[in-house]
């Protein structure tokens, strides 16, 4: 089993036996989760991964086939959409497009139950990053007999004790640890005042000072200059065991391999044999298309598949696979080459006709998902726009190395990592190959022309 975790807290003076009985029960809990988690009961429970602010169930793709390729089943990995990831400013205030704390909650609470009737498993995993843990937290404190089916929690880069504390900036954010839902979610529980709900067991994961949401400046939050009240130990709490990853971003404290290993020790007790993707023969691909700002399907959205040659990205022949969504926003199946990248080409109504190359996909998946894009009137008049992305993490200049047609990317400021894309803007010329490169993936674009309102993503995901 993993090691217990470690705390400060002190049972409270004056109640000895009080103190006594909680110790006997983290005792007895902790004997009982070891033999639930590997020991003759369920080696290999249910995972449910929760992703973060305005980020999607896609962002996991890589951390389930890492479990995956160390044998966890595929039917036993789940990852949660929420329809709105956006936070309100208020949470207590109706914001259009946006969701509170109770909603995300609430969202959580009915997909544990799904998840357990469906693998018919007592109890299962809940793994977070950044927002999704503290609806994680909101879940198993405030909903009756939620910690009875949970076992374990893994919080990655969560700000569990806020973004920023003030009394003057957003005092009702649920990222203020001011504000009343940090501050409710943070009061002590138990005899030895934990942070921690009791019954599973809690690891934090954090960054040694590299996550621009546990800064103690306000810059990534719009307010540079203003003190934020928060340091980098933002996402430990007292009861867990908290690990710092190095320098890793807000981001990768979830979805790195370093986290993957972290996580995998915690769940089962032992490292895992491997941190590379195993590939498969054939994979499967499927999607949504999603409204942007949203996890919620589009319709009608024409989206069609391409070979591309890997060092140039021209098409290699006809679309291997064309389909109009429905009403579920469902691109696929469609099988692949774990050897070949993609061209995907997103035409939605009102958007721009959106292109996204990918790097070959080792393993199945149904969570290639994507969202249209828009193009300024400005871009409109440029030759072309390519975007270099990293949805599972930052861009560090001090850290990575990188490169878009050939120099730095634009747009990506020193110090602290916060930007996750970087915008070429081209002069008009013909179409021509761009390779983005970053951390030893490379992924070759064509320069579509904005003219006739094309938009191009090259997308990082290892």
């Amino acid at each position: 089993m993993p090691v217990p975790p470690k705390t400060s807290a002190a049972p409270a003076r004056g109640a000895p036996a009080r103190a006594l009985r909680w110790l006997a029960a983290l005792a007895t809990a902790a004997l009982g989760a070891c033999a639930h988690l590997g020991m003759g009961g369920d080696p290999m429970p249910p995972l449910v991964f929760v992703h973060g602010n305005g980020g999607s169930s896609a962002q996991w793709e890589t951390t389930m086939w890492r479990f995956e390729s160390n044998g966890w089943p595929r039917n036993r990995l789940y990852a949660i959409d929420f329809p709105y990831p956006y936070a309100r400013d208020d949470d207590a205030v109706t914001q259009p497009g946006r969701s509170s704390s109770a909603e995300q909650m609430r969202h959580l609470s009915v997909e544990v139950d799904r998840v357990l009737a469906i693998t018919g498993a007592r109890k299962l995993v809940l793994v977070g990053n950044s927002r999704g843990g503290l609806t994680i937290r909101n879940y198993l404190k405030n909903v009756e007999g939620a910690a009875d089916k949970v076992a374990r929690v893994v919080l990655g880069g969560t700000p569990n004790h806020g973004v920023w504390a003030s009394d003057d900036f957003l005092p009702g954010s649920e990222f203020n640890g001011k504000g009343p839902f940090l501050t409710a979610l943070n009061a002590p529980q138990g005899p030895w005042d934990l942070e921690v709900t009791y019954g599973p067991k809690w690891l934090t994961l954090r960054s040694d000072g590299n996550d621009k949401y546990a800064q103690p400046d306000g810059r990534w939050i719009g307010r540079p200059g203003m003190p934020t009240g928060v340091t980098a130990a933002s996402p430990a709490l007292n009861g867990a065991t908290n690990l710092v990853l190095g320098a890793l971003d807000h981001r990768e404290v979830s979805f790195h391999p370093r986290a993957f290993e972290q996580t995998w020790w915690f769940v089962t007790g032992h490292m895992p044999t491997r941190t590379a993707i195993v590939a498969e023969s054939v994979p499967v691909l499927d999607g949504r298309i999603n409204r942007p700002g949203t996890n919620l399907p589009m319709a009608g959205v024409s989206v069609e598949v391409y070979e591309v040659a890997p060092h140039t990205g021209e098409r290699l022949g006809a679309p291997v696979h064309a389909r109009i969504t429905g009403a579920d926003g469902q691109w696929g199946p469609m099988q692949a080459r774990s050897d070949a990248p993609y061209e995907f080409v997103v035409a939605a109504p009102g958007y721009a006709i959106t292109h996204v190359y990918r790097s070959a996909f080792p393993r199945s998946s149904d969570l290639v998902h994507m969202r249209p894009a828009r193009l300024t009137g400005a871009e409109r008049t440029a030759g072309s726009v390519v975007v270099m992305t990293r949805p599972r993490g930052y861009f560090d200049l001090r850290r990575d190395r990188m490169s878009l047609d050939g120099a730095m990317p634009p747009g990506v400021p020193p110090g602290v990592p916060g930007v996750s894309e970087s915008k070429l803007v081209l002069p008009p010329g013909p179409v021509r190959t761009v390779v983005a490169e970053f951390g030893g993936e490379r992924i070759a674009v064509r320069s579509w022309p904005a003219s006739e309102n094309r938009v191009v993503f090259a997308e990082l995901h290892y």
